[in-house]
């Protein structure tokens, strides 16, 4: 016989819950719909192995998916873990979505900060490949339509570290406040220097870089890495499509900026039957030999012309993760915290889109109500 695991009761259905809730919690509002596309069940039954007792012995854990749904709330609206727990607590909606009664208190952020750390301690990256392949899933059983061209980029992340001060540490014989942190190149540019001559001006960064596969038609982030800031682009382009076929996406053309024009991530295209966009250097095409008719060849098809066209949909998906989501800064300290916020904010992103395509429904930062009962003529209840 199976034993029925137990999770502490939340209230959520009680008689002033529900009534409550549907008073005020509009039809139309986005973590309604968030909440009711998705089959959260799902993340339970996945994440609750994560647990010694299961959910069946010792004091009944809170549901996993609760907890994971109070993550969400956190990456949406771009709030740490003590923030957010103000959040939930005197928001409705939000509080709907979470699974809480109208008069229960969220889970408070100690409760999340040793959620985050099982997630990472037990279920390592695999628990978070595993969550974002599960939103894809859902996606495609819900019917949201995949587009053959897919587009791959990297976005940079700076750590929460002040530069000048970890020089200080470094002189004072003291190790860097994020070891795991690295130099990276930020972007290059020609600019004029003070003669008048063209020259390349190259800013860096301190951090981590997301490398990430996106669908160009309909926007959703299919598969990602992570890595510290001084990582290659191109080394990690088969990998991110190997993951991509893993999840039966039908896959026509990749396209990529210049960081990826590698012989190899070309080749390994060919040898898949997929059409390569990656935008070539111009060493390519202008070199004086026989060696560029190839490169020629292929920046002549239309495939790889349609699908340089697609590049800028990425560059859009990084500016909303940094300016609504919080990633161009590192919320924790090394390389498994930022795992942790590249997945989460590839999660929100996921989530924001497939309901925008299933309901026209998008999401606003201040689309929350706060608790307030003084509007609501709650029913009579008749004493016998």
């Amino acid at each position: 016989m199976v034993e029925k695991r137990r999770y502490k009761d939340t209230g959520e259905q009680s008689f002033f819950g529900d009534y409550i809730y549907e008073r005020v919690v509009p039809e139309d509002h986005f973590l309604r719909k968030l909440k009711e596309l998705i089959d959260w069940e799902r993340f339970t039954q996945k994440l609750i192995d994560l647990y010694k007792g299961e959910g069946v012995v010792g004091r009944p854990p809170f549901d996993p998916a609760q907890l994971l749904r109070i993550m969400l709330i956190a990456y949406l609206y771009n709030l740490s873990e003590r923030e957010v727990e103000v959040f939930v607590n005197e928001n409705l909606p939000a509080k709907y979505f979470v699974g809480l009664g109208v008069d229960q208190r969220c889970a408070d952020h100690s409760t999340l900060s040793v959620f985050k750390k099982r997630l990472l301690k037990r279920g390592k990256l695999q628990i978070f490949e595993e969550m974002l392949s599960e939103i894809i899933q859902m996606a495609t059983r819900q019917g949201v339509h995949f587009g053959t061209v897919q587009v791959i980029d990297s976005v940079h992340t700076t750590a929460n570290v002040n530069t000048q001060k970890n020089r200080k540490r470094h002189k004072g014989g003291k190790g860097p406040r994020d070891p795991d942190a690295q130099w990276g190149v930020k972007h290059q540019r020609q600019v004029k220097n003070e003669k008048g001559e063209d020259v390349k001006q190259t800013e860096y960064f301190l951090g981590y870089k997301m490398h990430t596969s996106m669908n160009a038609e309909n926007g959703l982030i299919t598969s990602l890495e992570v890595t510290p800031g001084n990582a290659y682009d191109g080394h990690h382009f088969c990998s991110l499509v190997d993951h991509d076929l893993e999840q039966n996406l039908v896959v026509e053309t990749y396209t990529a900026d210049r960081g990826y024009d590698d012989g190899n991530n070309h080749y390994y295209l060919e040898v898949l039957h997929l059409n390569s966009a990656i935008r070539l250097r111009d060493i390519r095409t202008k070199k004086k030999d026989k060696n560029k008719q190839p490169w020629e060849e292929l920046s002549a098809m239309p495939e790889y012309q349609e699908g340089l066209k697609q590049r800028y949909k990425i560059e859009r998906k990084f500016g909303e993760a940094k300016q609504n989501h919080g990633l161009g800064r590192c919320r924790y300290l090394g390389l498994l915290g930022y795992i942790v916020q590249a997945y989460f904010t590839a999660m929100v992103l996921d989530l924001k889109r497939i309901v925008k395509i299933l309901t026209g429904i998008g999401f606003k930062t201040n689309s929350t109500v706060a608790v307030s009962y003084t509007h609501l003529t709650l029913p009579t209840i008749y004493s016998v």
